[in-house]
């Protein structure tokens, strides 16, 4: 079993920055692939960042590519989504999520990879 605890959310002004984190706990962090995931109100769940268990293979969606950088920090049992420029549709809960996959290559983009999710740290992005 692992928990994820995501924080960092919060109202920010467009073109704005902010950074959320995820600590885990549980289980040996290294062993799992990391992803970030947003909801925003009456949309489903959507995938935003992907990143391999060494921080190697980092993948983003459309929407996010060049203003969102995921990391992650294997001694601390962290990851992180920095999330730059930010735009109203931006606006959603944002949620961090662990697999256990075996992944040789490739990324994990689809909510069915992931065995364990945070409860989700609201973003809030005023125009």
């Amino acid at each position: 079993q692992v928990q994820l605890v995501e924080s960092g959310g919060g109202l920010v002004q467009a073109g704005g920055s902010l950074r959320l984190s995820c600590v885990a706990s549980g289980r040996t962090f290294s062993n799992y692939v990391m992803g970030w995931f947003r909801q925003a109100p009456g949309k489903e769940r959507e995938f935003v960042a992907h990143i391999n268990r060494n921080g190697g293979k980092l993948y983003y969606a459309d929407s996010v590519k060049g203003r969102f950088a995921i990391s992650r920090d294997n001694a601390k049992n962290t990851v992180y989504l920095q999330m730059n420029t930010v735009k109203p549709e931006d606006t959603a809960v944002y949620y961090c999520a662990a697999s256990s996959y075996i992944l040789i290559s490739g990324v994990l983009t689809a909510r069915s990879a992931y065995d364990y999710w945070g409860q989700g740290t609201q973003v809030t992005v005023s125009s």
